[in-house]
């Protein structure tokens, strides 16, 4: 190991724009034309184990969900359909909880590869040929950018697809956790025009005591009531036994029917959410969900936002936790490693708890989702700068 460090160690010392070859004359090192020479060995040796061990950690801490979730789901395991458990939930499970942990697993990743970098005084070595602190960081924050680039795409757009298999077997074999009833919905169809229904089925997806008023400002121009209303496709919908008023002034006219069909902008998932429905949403449908029920004048939709932040949020979370991780470990301590991997673990762990308490800021309404899901990432920054800087001293 000596031998391979102090190779990789040599390979940073400066290359001269020109050197003498056996005949004397002068060549130029075209290897300084090129953006790829200044990823040098020591670079892709830090990176290789970075996310080797990051990788590597993610297997171990897979074997030890499947274990607990078998455990805990046995009753649907021995139940459903082998191939439903196997490729409809634990297929879509393990990226879900990759996604949820993901920093968690980033800052194991650091504290262990790293103090074995210090417990073997290698780091000491790459100080003492000249690498500064700083220069040793670089690798650490690409292999850091490549766990957030890849976490926020799982997130926002491989994850909820998935997640939409992963909860229809968990709704027909563990527990269903599916609203499928709405009593007094009351909703904005287009500005000027409210709807309401005293109850929704979405078993035989009808409506009881319909009504869709029209308002010019504050003055009533029409209102239709119905006995009932079946959701029939996508906007389309059936009214039965209805009455139409229409108002001009002191003038009213009324007009009464058995059945009519009218579209209207509404879909039962814009008043029946149910639990967890936004991690099945992709980012951009849930920023465009989030936007429509806020035009309806929706209230509940506060688990939306907060995802929508979570998943942009937790970006920084691979680079906050890198740094910590690199300055907590990159001195030998005399405890060794296990010392540090337990630090590792307490802090990291309370990022996620500290997530997870702020989101309920948000939901209460004491702060914005924005504001609530940064507030871990404010408080690590400034954890991460004074750790950083002893660190580098």
């Amino acid at each position: 190991m000596e031998e391979e460090l102090k190779d990789i160690v040599e390979q940073q010392q400066p290359v001269p724009e020109t050197a003498e070859n056996s005949e004397g004359s002068a060549v130029v090192d075209t290897r300084k034309r090129y953006p790829w020479y200044y990823v040098k060995r020591i670079d892709r040796y830090i990176i290789k184990n970075f996310l080797g061990t990051f990788f590597f950690a993610i297997l171990l801490l897979f074997a030890i969900v499947v274990m607990f979730d078998i455990n805990e789901k046995l009753d649907a395991v021995l139940t459903a359909p082998l191939k439903a458990t196997v490729f409809q939930y634990f297929m879509n499970f393990l990226p879900f909880v990759l996604s949820q942990f993901s920093p968690l697993f980033t800052f194991i990743s650091v504290i262990f590869f790293t103090s074995r970098l210090a417990d073997r005084s290698e780091i000491i070595a790459m100080l003492s040929n000249g690498i500064s602190f700083h220069r040793l960081t670089l690798p650490y924050l690409f292999s850091a950018a490549v766990i957030a680039l890849g976490s926020y795409l799982l997130a926002a757009y491989i994850i909820p697809p998935a997640n939409i298999e992963r909860i229809a077997y968990t709704n027909k074999w563990v527990k269903n956790k599916e609203v499928i009833y709405g009593d007094n919905i009351q909703l904005q169809v287009r500005p000027g025009v409210m709807a309401y229904m005293s109850r929704y089925d979405n078993t035989t997806r009808s409506g009881f005591r319909f009504s869709l008023e029209e308002f010019d400002g504050t003055t009533l121009k029409s209102r239709l009531t119905a006995e009932t209303i079946k959701y029939d496709s996508v906007g389309l919908w059936t009214v039965r036994q209805y009455t139409i008023r229409n108002f001009n002034g002191m003038k009213e006219t009324m007009t009464k029917g058995m059945v009519m069909d009218t579209l209207l902008n509404i879909d039962p998932r814009d008043f029946l959410i149910s639990k967890n429905d936004e991690q099945t949403m992709t980012s951009p449908q849930l920023k465009e969900y989030i936007n429509k029920q806020k035009a309806r004048g929706v209230a509940n939709i506060k688990n939306f936002e907060i995802e929508y932040e979570r998943r942009i949020a937790m970006t920084a979370a691979a680079f906050i936790l890198t740094i910590i991780g690199l300055s907590l470990s990159s001195r030998k301590v005399r405890g060794g490693i296990g010392l540090n991997i337990g630090l590792g673990l307490l802090l990291s762990f309370s990022y996620i708890l500290f997530m997870t308490v702020t989101s309920t800021f948000a939901v209460s309404g004491y702060t914005s989702p924005r504001v609530a899901m940064w507030i871990p990432n404010f408080v690590y920054i400034i954890i991460a700068a004074v750790l950083y800087y002893k660190a580098s001293r």
